[in-house]
């Protein structure tokens, strides 16, 4: 049993690895008005972001706070560089994990 917990142990690592220098990032965007239903997206290519981000949580690491404009901008900045390569239904769970601040609907 100790044998077999090793090399999957290993792997695993390895696998986080080559994902994390890959840039492959879990982007979640909250429902606004332009996606009413909001999205959890699986990005490529990404390398300032964290491995789980938000354009909410991005926005208030630089700027101190959320505004549209700066929400819009960096949304926008995730689409053009990255490549989408799996869109899920939104998750409140996984927004909240972000570091987003907790912003009334």
């Amino acid at each position: 049993m100790k044998s077999i917990l090793l090399p999957l142990a290993a792997l695993l690592v390895g696998i986080t690895a080559v994902i994390w220098l890959g840039g492959v990032r879990i982007i979640v965007i909250q429902p606004i008005g332009a996606l009413p239903n909001g999205v959890t997206a699986i990005v490529a290519g990404l390398s300032n972001v964290n491995l789980l981000d938000s354009p909410d949580a991005i926005c208030n690491r630089h700027e101190g706070g959320v505004s549209l404009l700066c929400r819009g901008r960096e949304a926008a900045a995730i689409a053009e560089k990255g490549n989408i390569l799996l869109r899920l239904p939104y998750s409140e769970t996984l927004y909240r994990m972000t570091g987003a601040p907790e912003l009334g609907r």
